[in-house]
């Protein structure tokens, strides 16, 4: 491959896994750090021309400031593909890497993407966004291929914030198919879910066509309709009656979308946003409610116009 590129994968999740598959199948050079591999971070960005970061939203702050002591080149691109928020400061993955690096090129990747299914080839597409259009042109070319379509788009924070909120209303339609409520429950779920997010992601600054694209709606169909998402499975479990210790305890990897209902449920106070679903899911998963009591909560709410025109 003529132009081919170093790539530095960050976490050796199945997410991180499935990205460093997909790179290195297009000829670049992938090297993967993980706590637990063997080699040194610094080895592992060493000439590094594209850093992904795929490690949970726990980790990135202390992985961004031990990276921030190791000589970059300024051409360095990183891309974050973490969804989630930061609890001390509500700060996005990007926010976080685009302060320490300020600098850099910060390119965010998300999508309707169930690392299973990329595991076993099977078409998908996904967004990548940043503020710089060549920064994130570099890594479309890095990632593309017939079974996996990447589109560029100018507003990261929006993309960003798809995928963040998207997996605290999959908690809730988890919770919806767990107590086996229906189609039509669960459309309005997720469809009041969107309106929801659209609602945060335009106080935050985000636009509001991002939501009705692949980070957004796409993302959460996807998240929404699979027994392969975490949070999903977070919602279903809880409304089978298990308690949330036990259902994390059971589950392979983060659900993102605990930690992101607290920090959400936070922000919207701060600022007043009514947030009617993430507070139910928020009360669920403090043990204030059970299952049954949140949806009920939702289902009696005052009525009111669909949209303020």
């Amino acid at each position: 491959m003529t132009n081919s590129k170093s790539v530095a994968i960050l976490g050796a999740g199945a997410w991180g896994a499935s990205l460093a598959n997909l790179a290195a199948a297009n000829g670049h050079q992938v090297r993967v750090w993980s706590r637990q591999g063997s080699q040194t971070l610094q080895t592992v960005l060493e000439d590094a021309q594209i850093i992904l970061s795929a490690i949970s939203m726990i980790g990135v702050r202390d992985v961004a400031s031990q990276i921030q002591s190791f000589s970059l080149s300024p051409e360095t691109i990183f891309v974050t593909a973490t969804k989630g928020l930061d609890p001390q400061t509500t700060c996005t993955p990007s926010q976080i890497w685009q302060t320490v690096f300020a600098n850099h090129a910060v390119v965010v990747l998300s999508g309707p993407n169930l690392s299973k299914e990329i595991q076993l080839e099977l078409p998908a597409a996904t967004v990548v966004a940043s503020n710089i259009p060549t920064a994130a042109e570099v890594v479309q070319l890095v990632f593309s291929s017939h079974r996996f379509r990447v589109y560029t788009n100018p507003d990261p924070l929006g993309v960003e914030l798809g995928g963040t909120l998207k997996n605290v209303i999959a908690i809730a339609a988890g919770v919806c198919d767990g107590l086996h409520l229906g189609t039509n429950a669960k459309a309005a779920l997720v469809t009041r879910g969107l309106t929801e997010m659209v609602r945060i992601g335009n106080d935050w600054g985000a636009k509001t066509e991002t939501f009705y694209g692949l980070s957004g709606l796409g993302d959460l169909l996807a998240t929404c309709n699979s027994p392969l998402s975490r949070n999903y499975q977070v919602g279903y479990q809880l409304a089978g009656g298990k308690t949330l210790k036990e259902t994390l305890a059971n589950l392979q990897g983060t659900a993102e979308g605990v930690n992101t209902c607290q920090v959400l449920m936070q922000r919207a106070k701060q600022q007043n946003i009514p947030v009617p679903i993430t507070e139910q899911v928020y009360r669920l998963l403090q043990g204030e409610v059970t299952p049954r009591q949140a949806l009920d909560e939702l289902m009696l709410r005052d009525i009111k116009p669909e949209y303020n025109y």
